[in-house]
Order: C-alpha cells, then structure tokens, then sequence
C-alpha cells in the first residue's frame, strides 16, 4: 500500500480506478458493518447529518465487544469528545490508540482513498462515525448527538433493510442497495427530493471543419464583437470535464442530454442509457430558422427536449461541479427551483450600442417583467448550473409569443434577444412562486488573465467550490493556446476519474 503525504503527514492510501465520493462512503461504511457483522455485535446504519460521513450506531453497553471488532486498519479518531488537535488521526493497529479513545461517544474510522494518479484524495470526510447509544431505564436508546431523524429510539424496535439511498442525499432515491438499521430511520422527510432531475449541456465544435463552413455561409449578422469571437466556439473537451464533475460529485442525476448542431464529440459513448445528444433539429419549434449560432435562441428550446424531466439544470461546457452536492443545493422537494444572485447589476436605462449581448438580454427581461409584473429587475445572476422547469419554459414562451419567436429565429446573438434560461425564467418563475434564491459557493476563472495558473492552481489546492465557471470570450488563438497549456492538466487533475460516459 503506498503511502503519501497529506497535510505534511505520510499517509497510507488504498488506490481505486473508478473512485467516487459515493464509493469510498460505501466501500468504508461496509468496512465498519461488515467487522462488527462477523463480530456479532448489535449495530444500525444511522442518518447522520453530513451526506458525505456514514454513521453506525452500536450500543453503549456494548463498547467493549464494539472496540474489539473494529478494524485494526488504518486511522482512527474521536469525534464526541473533539480532540485536542484539529484533524488528529491515530494508527488503529496501534494498542495505545484505543486506550485513549476509551471513552469517546463517538469515533471516526478513516481510510485515504486515491484514484491511481492520486490527484483525488478522499480521507476523513467520507470516513465512517460509530456512534455509541446509551440505554435508559425505561428502555430506550439516546443518542451521543442530533441525526436527521430523532434523539432518542425504542430499544425494542427490531432491525430493517431500507434503501441505501436514504442515507445519504448524493445517491438517486430507491435503488436496488439495502443497509439494516431501525424502522424508525427508514421514514421519509420533508425536505427529501424523489423527482428526477436530468442535466442539458450546449456544446459545439468550433473547430469542425464542416461546422466552420455552414456558419461561413451565414455572415454579416453579427452585431457585437463577443457574439463573433472564435473563444467562444472553442472546443477545449471542458465537456468532458463537466460530466466527470456530475458523475462524481451529482449521481443522483439521472439522464443528460447534448444538444448539438449536428455534431458529437468523439469521446463521447453514445450507447450509454443515460446520455443522449440532441439536435436542434428536433427541439426547434420551427426548424426553418436553422442553422443557428446564437446561445440564447437554442437555449430558448431546450424545454422542446422529448423525455425531458419536468426539473433540470442547464450547463453550459464550461460549468463544474466542484465537490458533493445534494440536489437541494438546487430545488426544493416541493419542486421550487433556486436561483443564485450576482453581484452585478443590469444597466439602467434603454438598450444602446454599447451594451453587451448580455446586458441587451437582461434589458429586454426587465421590459417584459415590468409589464407584467411592474417589478423592475436589476441583478444578474452566477454563471453557475441553472435550476429550470420545463412547464415555467413553456409557460414564458406562451406568455410572450411574439418576443420568444423573435429569439428563437435569432441566427446570431441580437439586440432584440432574450435570455431565457440565465435570466428570465429565474425572475419569472420568482414572480409566479415557484422559485426562490439559493445559495452555493462559487468560482468563476476568467481565463484571459495573467495570473491563471495561480486562480487554477488555488481552485485545485482547496477545492472548496461547489460550484465553478472556466470563462473565456476574447482571447486571441495564440492566448488560447497558452491557456491550454495550463488548463487541460488542471482539469485533469481536479477530475481525473472517467465518467461512464466516456468510450472505454
């Protein structure tokens, strides 16, 4: 077993070709269950509060046979009482470890998972907690401490199997996977989510051969210089990356789509159940508009998606998933969406020459909300995965035929367009109750700076991210090659775990 340095102590890790968040929770919560199986020793899977961290709960009477049947590999630490020492780790072969976590209500057994190039490492986080539940006279269980489900369980309650699925929110609901554990933490709260939630990503190959001729047929519609700029058709396999990221850090996705003009990326496994590239072809409502080269027309049809869930998130390419989220980071389980608010703001006053495509959007939003909401909008929104409905998409293309048309037959980027998916749907669904605003922790690298390997550089250090944009609209061919140059090893680093999406 190798051993590496983490956090200026040599570790040893167990190296994995497929890790995932998910797999080393399940691969260290069985490590636990399955010792203290063989052990005979009484235990149930607990709903803990960190979705990442698996919980066992053993009873306290029992500590004895507890401490004797757990693995003597590895780390462990105590959690109930804090250590001394933030992030202290004890080798659990050692005997005097388990002296002096004697009397700790509740204990961390911690394995370092790495894939084989061991830019991922997976420790503490995803270790698995023993909890140690006391007795009472009148016959019931208390805990060391809060879970989601309750302080305090009847003794005589007999063991269960329940989906593993309730036990962590990163994991799609149901499943064929089971974990014993009491009845009573087998019900279902009011904040889970049992709806499916697909992804749509954009994507195009700029350097397309027959791609780049049908768009030069078409020229002359151009109005801004960033509708135009080669950067922004650039295929840097940021695509790839992106799914890597839903794979990892977002299983409980449940189908993605591409939706493309016609083409398909040449690393992409097409006969994957769970993906499928789109045309525009089959999603614009009047196909006699195409081609197209303008973001916000094909964003105005993706609600046209045949087998599309009622709740997705749409991605551009250059989108991440940075580390484990829930899918309420996104909705609420009574279907409201979330939307997350920048810091800028939309231009006051009536469109002008100098507006960016963008801020000619948000201005177009903004006259439709005040005439029907007499609300006057101001902020924008992050560059970060957009939480969208289906039925509030049909519903804005309902209510503003005439507008939405006008954007979807937009070749390129236009004054008159709209923004529907980074913008109006978020104002309009807020205005008609079914959205609210969200909260993530985001990151967006503009990637024409000079300072780009150290922002890369940083992200992959603490990757404490939930969620990060990689931008780029102006940069010269010659800077995007610098910018690969730093780029595609970064991405490599921070997802270097294949999706199953990917041709084997």
């Amino acid at each position: 077993m190798p051993e590496i340095v983490i956090n200026l102590h040599p570790r040893q890790v167990h190296e994995h070709p497929h890790l995932t968040p998910v797999e080393a929770r399940a691969l260290n919560l069985a490590a636990v269950t399955d010792a203290l199986t063989a052990a005979g020793v009484d235990h149930f899977v607990v709903r803990g509060m960190d979705d990442r961290t698996p919980v066992v709960g053993v009873l306290d009477e029992d500590r004895a046979a507890v401490l004797a049947a757990l693995p003597r590999t590895d780390y462990v630490t105590s959690v109930l009482p804090r250590p001394a020492v933030r992030d202290q780790l004890h080798p659990a072969k050692a005997g005097s470890t388990w002296r002096k976590l004697a009397e700790a209500t509740v204990l961390r057994m911690v394995w370092f998972r790495a894939d084989p190039t061991h830019h991922l490492v997976l420790g503490p986080e995803y270790g698995c907690d023993v909890e140690f539940w006391k007795r009472t006279e009148d016959d019931r269980l208390v805990a060391p401490r809060p879970n989601r489900v309750a302080k305090v369980l009847p003794a005589a309650s007999v063991n269960v199997d329940v989906p593993a699925s309730v036990f962590t929110r990163l994991l799609p609901r149901g499943g064929a996977s089971t974990l014993r554990t009491r009845p009573e933490m087998g019900v279902t709260l009011p904040g889970e989510i049992d709806f499916p939630i697909d992804v749509v990503y954009t994507w195009v190959d700029g350097q397309d051969p027959e791609w780049q001729r049908r768009r030069a047929e078409i020229t002359g519609e151009s109005y801004h210089a960033e509708a135009s700029s080669a950067a922004r058709f650039l295929n840097r396999d940021e695509l790839r990356y992106s799914m890597r990221s839903l794979h990892a850090y977002a299983p409980w996705v449940r189908n993605v789509f591409v939706v493309t003009d016609d083409q398909v990326p040449a690393w992409l496994d097409t006969t994957h159940p769970n993906v499928r590239v789109v045309s525009h072809k089959e999603i614009f409502s009047d196909p006699s508009v195409l081609p197209v080269y303008n973001s916000h027309a094909i964003e105005s049809q993706l609600h046209h998606i045949d087998g599309l869930a009622e709740h997705f998130l749409y991605f551009n390419d250059d989108m991440f998933i940075g580390r484990p989220l829930a899918p309420q980071a996104f909705f609420l389980s009574s279907g409201l969406s979330k939307f997350f608010f920048s810091q800028s703001r939309v231009p006051i006053g009536p469109i002008t020459e100098a507006d960016t495509p963008v801020d000619a959007a948000c201005k177009n939003n903004r006259r439709l909300i005040e005439d029907r909401f007499g609300t006057t909008i101001t902020q924008v929104f992050e560059h970060v995965p957009y939480p969208l409905r289906r039925s509030v998409m049909t519903e804005i293309e309902e209510t503003f035929p005439d507008e939405y048309a006008r954007t979807m037959a937009s070749r390129f980027r236009s004054m008159t367009d709209l923004s529907p998916v980074s913008n109006l749907h978020h104002y309009y669904a807020f205005q008609t109750g079914r959205a609210l605003p969200g909260s993530v922790k985001y990151g967006y690298v503009q990637l024409a700076v000079s300072d780009l390997a150290q922002r890369l550089a940083r992200a992959l250090a603490r990757r404490d991210w939930d969620a990060f944009c990689l931008n780029d609209a102006f940069s010269t061919e010659e800077e995007m090659l610098a910018q690969h140059a730093v780029l595609h090893p970064f991405l490599e680093a921070y997802f270097p775990v294949p999706s199953p999406y990917e041709k084997s």
